[in-house]
């Protein structure tokens, strides 16, 4: 473990907008370097962005800037390199999941992992993987899980932040994420109290905060509507409906004949138009095809149907412990009128407490990409004004 506050990274101020010409290539670049603080590592993505036109051309750069890391022996550089190229491979890739292993080994090397910290725990037919940081005296436990995409080893570093801040944390991939997907085979689901109640039970946990990041927003919000144990939820960022989010990725000449084909059923026309859409957005594509990767399901449309279940309408009334929602203002995924919504919908918690981060705070992105301290020190403070109220209450 690093116990010496000193080496624990600091997380970078500022979003670089040209590193890359597309702007979902070039926020995934943001976001990697934004886990390493490593400027040589930003020069280095800047010097081969020119050489960077499709998903293949990236893997190449990637690869091969991993590779220099590695005989540098920069550790954490090398694991986001080898991160950013897996993050946009396909799954049939033959060395997706080579790739993928070079990456969590050298985050369990860098941050010296003990072996002890990493939990095996049975669910379903295999298994979800979870991590634990532990402080002498604890001060409370946080439980958090990522989203659409993260690999849990990519947020070690917020959880060694927080165990430095006093709190036992557990970080685990649930189903759809990390290991329980890529070896296990368990896709995503929208009943995300299943998963966090195997987390709670294993570890005996109770009187906890949720943290949930990216469509982990919609996933905290609904394992805390059926989970009692949990006492305080964090939405880092809010996502009251993935439907929606899929809509803003399509041209909005195309958003109300989708709306249409799905309310219909028609699974033919919406795989034919995802078809050529695809070829015109590198975004898109990739939504797509990770979107049927952690579904399990193999066509646009299955895919689509199944993220419909993604929303919070039902259940935001049954939420009932101390919420903190989090947006960020130029999130070019979520809309940013879900971040009100949500708000609205939360009509039974005990405390409501929103945070709309902004350009100035050079926190506007999707998951405060650009300053990722600034919204951890949001969060723990707030916990910490959660356990005060609590205290007094008592």
């Amino acid at each position: 473990m690093i116990d010496n506050k000193k080496e624990i990274l600091e997380f970078p101020v500022g979003f670089y907008e040209k590193l890359c010409e597309d702007f979902s290539i070039n926020f995934q670049m943001n976001r990697f370097y934004n886990w390493t603080n490593d400027h040589e590592m930003l020069q280095e993505m800047r010097e081969v962005s020119s050489k960077i036109n499709s998903y293949s051309e990236y893997i190449d750069e990637f690869l091969n800037l991993a590779q220099k890391a590695m005989n540098k022996d920069k550790k954490l550089r090398a694991a986001y390199y080898f991160r950013g190229a897996e993050f946009y491979m396909e799954e049939k890739n033959p060395i997706k999941q080579s790739t993928r292993k070079k990456f969590i080994s050298l985050m369990n090397e860098y941050y010296n992992i003990d072996k002890n910290q990493h939990y095996y725990i049975p669910y379903e037919n295999g298994q979800l993987s979870a991590y634990r940081f532990s402080p002498k005296v604890s001060k409370g436990t946080i439980v958090l899980f990522g989203g659409f995409d993260s690999y849990i080893e990519e947020l070690f570093s917020i959880c060694i932040i927080l165990k430095d801040f006093g709190y036992d944390v557990v970080c685990f991939d649930g189903p759809g994420q990390g290991m329980a997907l890529e070896e296990s085979k368990i896709p995503l689901t929208h009943e995300w109290e299943k998963p966090v109640k195997t987390i709670l039970d294993f570890f005996d946990l109770d009187d906890v905060t949720l943290m949930g990041l990216s469509l982990g927003g919609y996933l905290v919000i609904r394992a805390a509507a059926f989970e009692n144990r949990v006492k305080r939820v964090i939405a880092n960022d809010i996502c009251s409906n993935f439907y929606d989010v899929i809509l803003r990725q399509l041209e909005p000449s195309f958003r109300e004949k989708l709306n249409i084909l799905m309310k219909n059923n028609n699974e033919n026309e919406v795989n034919s138009i995802f078809e050529k859409l695809i070829n015109k957005s590198l975004m898109l594509k990739w939504a797509v095809m990770q979107g049927m990767h952690i579904t399990g399901t193999n066509t646009p449309y299955k895919f689509i149907k199944i993220m419909m279940h993604y929303n919070t309408n039902e259940i935001s009334s049954l939420v009932s412990q101390d919420v903190l929602l989090l947006a960020a203002q130029e999130d070019h995924y979520i809309p940013l009128n879900q971040f009100f919504e949500q708000s609205k919908m939360l009509t039974n918690v005990k405390s409501l407490t929103t945070r709309l981060f902004t350009r100035k705070e050079n926190a506007q992105n999707h998951c405060q990409v650009g300053n990722i301290g600034l919204s951890i020190e949001v969060m723990v403070n707030w916990i910490q004004q959660m356990e005060l109220k609590s205290s007094r209450s008592n």
